[in-house]
């Protein structure tokens, strides 16, 4: 089976009949286009709205994107990169490696590019998946959800912001062609991004205004070029380059003691932190504007040697009034006060707990995803799999996020997991699978439990690790190496399954596969 990687608007006349489906194709869904074909499962589509692999590293492209995790780690375990050229890699060099890994691996021809799902429905007569996408329909036993927790990017319900005049956009939708030079600048927002983007364009703006709700907590960045010695011995000295990962994700794996089990040692932390607030500002009063009021690590802990430094001149100001709305040319600050400005960039991160990719996922019942988490919260088990969808496994799914080390090593995890659950499905001949309701509320009870006495919970602190219902579902509450011992292998007795041949027998015409063409839209 091939398919056609052409930019044209044909569409599929008729679905599609996969064995698999998998949507998005970043770090987690490529990986798992990836592992799924080392299996000799190949009878799959990844179906990925953008032109390209890479996820939010092919979107993100604004100036100063890059990685707050080292190189070394922020790779697969089985595509070691010996090129990079940093200790922490831009997203360029970053794009630049998903890229090679998805041509290497020779997984591009089963992607369907510009295919946008609009929605993924359980099928009780088929005991399939049926997905609509802009590329046409398709129908999978089994569906990968793979869309990230950072691809739907959050704009602010600010009164006016649709009547502003300038440029105006959302720091995951970079617009380069927006001439800022020389130009009155706002961004909104102090998280990971914009504290990039603030001190890159400080230099050729006239004025800037940072509009902060909350400080963050800042830590050094240890960022360098390799040596020559380095990058010759990361190529050609055997096991160099895996001892430096090991080294470096051990060192990581020690925050974890203070921001789940022992909070207080997150002082040590703080102690670095202020004394990088110190450091990076000259101006008393800013530095008072610039502390956080809460326990770090309670929020995303950030890195940066240049965004202190870049609040600190004197054309650049810190707005720690709220907004009360925006004008055709101007900010009004909830103060009164008017500044005028040419540009506004929105960096007020995304919807982690509310994806609007939630709400076109259906499950047996008709239920869509968003409606079981308004009720229950974002709830799973494992991070890959939902009570009432059968069949289908999410990739980062609920609590595997981390606030202190690669996330990829959490996907390649779940990678063990799913795939071996597919393995499985296959081997005993099952129609499908559903994780039982109960196993997954005793799981995330036990989740819970072991998050009372992390730093999120107890660190006084409002973030977006937190769901509407106050719990954090966001964060493996523990050690990675944890999580992938509990994701070794798949457990069939969490699941409730039922037999192919329990299934109707006139489905067997029905699933069987077509010549029709698939191409990218």
């Amino acid at each position: 089976m091939s398919l056609s990687v052409t930019d044209t608007s044909e569409r599929v006349s008729t679905p599609r009949q996969v064995d698999t489906v998998i949507i998005g194709s970043g770090f987690a869904g490529l990986g798992a286009a990836i592992k799924l074909t080392q299996e000799d499962k190949k009878n799959f589509l990844v179906l990925e709205r953008g032109s390209d692999v890479g996820g939010t590293w092919r979107d993100n492209t604004y100036p100063g994107a890059a990685c707050d995790v080292p190189s070394h780690l922020y790779s697969y375990s089985f595509a070691l990169n010996p090129e990079w050229t940093r200790s922490f890699s831009t997203q360029p060099e970053i794009q630049k490696y998903i890229e090679l890994v998805a041509r290497k691996y020779g997984v591009m021809d089963r992607h369907v590019f510009g295919s946008d799902v609009t929605a993924v429905r359980w099928n009780a007569d088929t005991s399939r998946w049926d997905i609509s996408a802009s590329t046409g329909e398709y129908s999978a036993k089994i569906v990968v959800t793979a869309v990230g927790a950072l691809c739907e990017p959050n704009l602010p319900p600010i009164k006016g912001i649709e009547g502003f005049e300038g440029e105006i956009f959302h720091s995951a939708q970079w617009n380069h062609d927006a001439k800022l030079d020389g130009k009155r600048v706002a961004v909104i927002g102090t998280g990971a991004s914009a504290i990039q983007i603030v001190p890159a364009i400080a230099d050729t703006v006239s004025h800037l205004d940072v509009y902060q709700r909350t400080a963050p907590w800042i830590l050094p960045r240890a960022d360098r070029a390799y040596t020559k010695f380095e990058r010759f011995a990361f190529k050609h000295i055997p096991g160099f380059q895996r001892l430096s990962r090991t080294g470096i994700y051990a060192a990581r794996e020690t925050q974890v003691l203070g921001l789940a089990k022992y909070p207080k040692l997150m002082k040590i932390l703080e102690v670095v932190a202020r004394r990088q607030i110190a450091m990076g500002i000259k101006d008393k009063s800013l530095r008072k504007k610039v502390t956080p009021n809460f326990r770090i690590g309670c929020k995303r802990m950030l890195i940066s040697n240049t965004y202190y430094p870049a609040l600190d001149r004197g054309h650049v100001d810190l707005v720690t009034d709220g907004i009360r709305e925006v004008r055709a040319h101007s900010i009004v600050s909830t103060d009164g006060t008017e500044r005028p400005i040419d540009a506004l960039i929105v960096a007020t991160g995304f919807h982690v707990t509310d994806s609007p990719a939630y709400q076109g996922i259906y499950g047996k019942n008709g239920e869509s995803l968003a409606q079981t988490f308004e009720k229950e919260g974002q709830q799973g088990y494992k991070g890959a799999a939902i009570s009432n969808f059968p069949n289908m496994f999410f990739l980062v799914g609920p609590n595997t996020g981390l606030g202190h080390t690669s996330m990829v090593f959490m996907i390649e995890s779940q990678l063990n997991y799913v795939i071996d659950a597919i393995d499985t499905i296959d081997k005993h001949d099952i129609g499908f699978i559903e994780v039982r309701k109960d196993v997954q509320d005793d799981y995330n009870a036990d989740l819970q439990d072991r998050m009372a006495d992390s730093v999120w919970m107890n660190g006084g602190c409002a973030s977006w690790y937190l769901d509407k219902h106050g719990n954090n579902t966001t964060l493996w509450p523990d050690f990675t190496f944890r999580f992938r011992k509990i994701t070794r292998k798949f457990d069939l007795a969490a699941y409730r399954s039922t037999a192919a041949s329990d299934l109707p027998s006139d489905l067997g015409s029905t699933l069987a596969d077509t010549d029709t063409k698939v191409v990218t839209q």
